[in-house]
């Protein structure tokens, strides 16, 4: 099960160190707190893996806030409240006819926090759920509350989106949307890793969101997904994917775990926010108990990534629960792993034995990184910090806008010093 303990983080694995928690039920209540406090930081659905969310101080949580799912038809935006997931909003979209471009496997995750983290769902066109954002509010570090505007070509905006929760407390985020679309998800079994390697970007695109799944046995890709948006001259049934064959029921990425928390396969259409994730809202995602691990490399580097993990198997098997590729297109957020670069994304589910995963790590990191493999910033990782902020051109303009809106580092935590600041 996942932890239901507002100390620890989702996974369990990570006790936070916080001396205290406030859920403010307005705006006004956030920036009074944040002008009479020292060190605070916002937490969110708590799907992070690692210390990013945590203080010395008090977390603040924005749950409480009044509910906002606002729709502007002309412009194509919705305006949400913090504390909202996706799971919230998506059916509201739905039944307004609207949807988001991407959304990650959980819907259970909350959208500020996704987009802070540049969390990211998949498909070799689609960016990740940050690029939907185009306008956000938060309180500053000095009590102020700012708002930043995508069309108003703001200088800050794209430093400001996937901000690690270093500049304050997001109270509204505005996201594009478009017309609703149904998908039909088909899975397929046994690709050959040659297969992948000869043909990854073909595989890649035959459809909206693909994910692999392998455990690194085999020489197989046990799983393809493959998410197709719904058109007039779409076949009723795909019958393979470069010589995998058809799944003869719905089937979960890890093996001998029941697909009743998974989304619905077998080609049978639905909405949008119904098959893009891989796992339903009213269950427990994934496995429960599990570590998450994720590199971004570039997608000219993908299939010969995939290559180099392959060889270390026998290190790896073991210890994982199961292994997703995706891709990602790139953008322009000066901390998405996918700044100005197509990516696929290589994650690992591991059982939930820390000591050994961190044993891993390194030499994990060290197949990866001759082909400029960036982790994902909420989970576990070994990149050395002065490795990790040579992969970030806009880091240095990052850190000065850290100062500018939190001036007295009031949001600074071991994260942020570790990982950005300390040069």
């Amino acid at each position: 099960m996942t932890s239901t303990d507002p100390k620890k983080n989702w996974a369990g694995n990570y006790a936070y160190k916080a001396r205290g928690s406030h859920e403010p039920k307005d705006v006004t209540d956030i920036q009074e707190f944040v002008r009479r406090s020292e060190k605070i930081k916002a937490v969110g659905s708590r799907h992070c893996f690692n210390d990013i969310a945590d203080t010395n101080g008090i977390q603040i949580s924005t749950r409480l806030l009044e509910p906002v799912i606002e729709i502007d038809e002309t412009a194509m935006t919705v305006t949400i409240s913090s504390g909202l997931t996706y799971g919230d909003i998506c059916p509201e979209l739905h039944a307004r006819g609207f949807a988001l471009h991407n959304l990650a496997s959980l819907p259970h995750i909350s959208v500020v926090g996704a987009c802070a983290t540049a969390t990211h769902g998949s498909g070799i066109k689609n960016g990740n759920l940050a690029t939907a954002v185009s306008r956000i509010e938060f309180v500053s570090g000095t009590g102020e509350l700012v708002t930043l505007d995508r069309t108003e070509q703001n200088d800050f905006f794209f430093g400001a989106v996937v901000n690690l929760g270093g500049f304050g407390v997001i109270t509204k985020l505005t996201l594009d949307i478009e017309p609703a679309f149904s998908v039909k998800q088909d899975v397929f079994q046994d690709l050959p890793f040659t297969r992948v390697s000869e043909h990854f970007d073909e595989i890649m695109s035959s459809g909206y969101s693909v994910s692999l799944f392998t455990n690194w046995r085999n020489k197989l890709i046990d799983q393809v997904w493959v998410k197709r948006k719904l058109a007039d001259d779409l076949p009723k049934s795909s019958t393979s994917v470069f010589g995998s064959r058809p799944a003869t029921g719905d089937l979960h990425p890890i093996a001998g775990i029941s697909a009743e928390n998974c989304t619905e396969q077998m080609g049978n259409a639905g909405a949008w926010f119904e098959r893009l994730p891989h796992f339903k809202m009213g269950f427990t995602p994934s496995s429960g108990e599990e570590l998450q691990t994720e590199y971004f490399v570039p997608l000219e580097n993908a299939a010969d990534a995939i290559l180099a993990i392959e060889t270390k198997r026998e290190a790896l098997s073991p210890r994982l629960l199961v292994s997703e590729i995706r891709t990602i297109a790139g953008d322009q957020h000066w901390l998405s792993p996918c700044y100005r670069r197509d990516s696929a994304a290589i994650h690992f589910t591991w059982k939930p034995n820390v000591n050994e995963v961190t044993k891993l790590l390194p030499m994990l990191e060290a197949e990866l990184a001759p082909f400029g493999a960036r982790p994902h910033w909420g989970k576990l990782f070994a990149t050395p910090p002065k490795e990790l902020r040579h992969m970030y051109p806009m880091l240095p303009e990052f850190v000065d806008l850290l100062a500018r809106y939190d001036p007295r580092g009031k949001f600074r935590n071991g994260f942020l010093d570790r990982l950005i600041l300390d040069r």
